[in-house]
């Protein structure tokens, strides 16, 4: 059964989009099947990789219009792709009996079919995040190494726990990502030790260094491995979907 993570940060600009693709792409890298979803009505997600509109979205599944139906990107990678339709979507489910657990039901078809399922959360903690969290084992949050990016960490770890209490009790805070992080500048390195003693171990031991195929890689509609396999980027994801492995007791498959 897949593991489901929600990568979440509502700060905007913190890589957390570009931590969802490139995770995902990275854990494809080491032989697992791995479904990524877009619940952001931004569908930067959706954008980055060049997926056209599709008839069936998050925002319809969400409806009950339709089940899940993935986008196979390539081999062992495949999404739920996102609409800016799904902006409405928290004022049209405000009624539904039991609209916290949406999601959950929906991915209950699809579960059994990958090794990991990777939500990328809206920068908001409204339904669509109440959801995602419901549905997850884990959070993971993307914090950029510079100083404002440590305001509201301590709003995060107050939701998490909410949920945890009142919905979901598997739910934990299973890392931090340290992202566009330059070694040679004070801040960032005093920013990560900073998020150290506040999250402790929780904090991943590979920092995503700053570096500019990042940012393109969205512009081709390619994630990081397909853009540039060998640039620092790709380096720092893969070592980092190496230790999620280890953290989620799994292995690289042969």
């Amino acid at each position: 059964m897949g593991l489901v993570i929600s990568l979440l940060n509502h700060k905007g600009g913190v890589g957390k989009t570009t931590s969802a693709i490139n995770i995902g792409a990275g854990l494809v890298e080491l032989n697992k099947r791995v479904l990524l979803i877009d619940l952001d009505p931004q569908a930067n997600l959706t954008l980055s990789l060049g997926i056209p509109r599709q008839k069936a979205t998050i925002y319809e599944a969400l409806r009950g219009e339709t089940e899940l139906v993935p986008y196979t990107v390539k081999e062992g990678l495949d999404v739920i792709t996102s609409t800016l339709d799904l902006s409405g979507a928290e004022m049209e489910l405000i009624n539904e009996a039991g609209r916290e657990y949406i999601l959950k039901e929906l991915l209950a078809v699809v579960i059994e079919d990958y090794d990991y399922i990777i939500i990328d959360c809206p920068p908001s903690l409204g339904l669509l995040t109440l959801n995602a969290l419901t549905s997850s084992q884990a959070v993971y949050i993307p914090l950029q190494t510079e100083f404002l990016a440590l305001q509201g960490l301590a709003k995060i770890k107050q939701i998490v726990d909410k949920v945890r209490f009142r919905l979901n009790k598997d739910l934990q805070i299973g890392g931090v990502i340290a992202t566009m992080y330059d070694h040679r500048k004070v801040l960032n390195r005093d920013v990560v030790e900073t998020i150290k003693k506040y999250f402790g171990e929780k904090v991943f031991k590979t920092y995503i260094r700053d570096n500019v195929a990042l940012a393109e890689a969205p512009s081709q509609r390619k994630d990081i491995f397909a853009y540039q396999k060998r640039s620092p980027g790709a380096i720092d994801y893969l070592q980092l979907c190496q230790e999620i492995l280890e953290r989620t007791g799994q292995t690289v498959e042969a």
